[in-house]
């Protein structure tokens, strides 16, 4: 029996929580059941959440599967990154 590889992490930013699943797939990205245009309908925020994939090059390669909740729609977009906040 072969083994699926499957990564999964929360992240958090302000009070926003997000459980994210990453495995091998052809790009699809769902946050909570919804396709990620349709979630985050700002195009800044679909290029946050894509960013990761785009700086490591691996955009297309992985499927990301996320639940988040709490706090605002730019917050759950960090989460879902894990982006830390800055600090001055």
């Amino acid at each position: 029996m072969a083994h699926k590889t499957v990564y999964i992490g929360t992240g958090r930013r302000k009070s926003s929580v997000a459980r994210v699943r990453i495995v091998p797939g052809s790009g699809q990205r769902l946050i909570n059941g919804r396709p990620l245009q349709e979630y985050f309908k700002r195009e800044s925020l679909t290029i946050i959440v894509n960013q990761p994939f785009t700086v490591t090059e691996t955009a297309g390669r992985f499927d990301l599967f996320s639940t988040v909740n709490g706090g605002g729609i730019a917050g759950q977009a960090g989460a879902v990154t894990k982006r830390p906040s800055t600090c001055a």
